[in-house]
């Protein structure tokens, strides 16, 4: 395999990384390396994602549309350019904005349970 092939990757690449469904409307592609992982998180309109935790530190970038982030029970509206931290073992979630959202995360370090394609927040 050569380099471009293992490391280098398209946001719009829906045919790339491991799959999983997250939810009902909420779907990602992920990107596993060797001290974090990458998530193309991919929300439908008005799509509630299962609160949650794990050890995990997550980063999330909102690249596109428009979402609710609920963290340690607050909801905070986020749009495009917006980004957050959530400490590992904090619960948090999302809801999708009227027109969804695309959101990158970033998992240090990476989360055993998305190695592979799957349902759920593998919790």
């Amino acid at each position: 395999m050569s380099q471009k092939e293992e490391n280098f990757h398209h946001i719009d690449d829906t045919d790339s990384g491991i799959f999983r469904e997250l939810g009902e409307g909420i779907s990602t592609r992920i990107f596993p390396g060797q001290q974090a992982m990458i998530s193309v998180v991919r929300v439908a309109p008005n799509a509630k994602g299962a609160i949650h935790s794990h050890e995990q530190e997550q980063w999330g970038y909102l690249i596109s549309g428009s979402a609710i982030r609920i963290q340690d029970g607050e909801e905070i509206e986020v749009g495009p350019g917006d980004f957050w931290c959530s400490p590992g073992h904090v619960e948090h979630g999302i809801i999708g904005g009227p027109e969804g959202a695309v959101i990158l995360d970033v998992f240090a370090p990476p989360r055993p349970e998305y190695l592979k394609a799957g349902k759920g927040f593998g919790v």
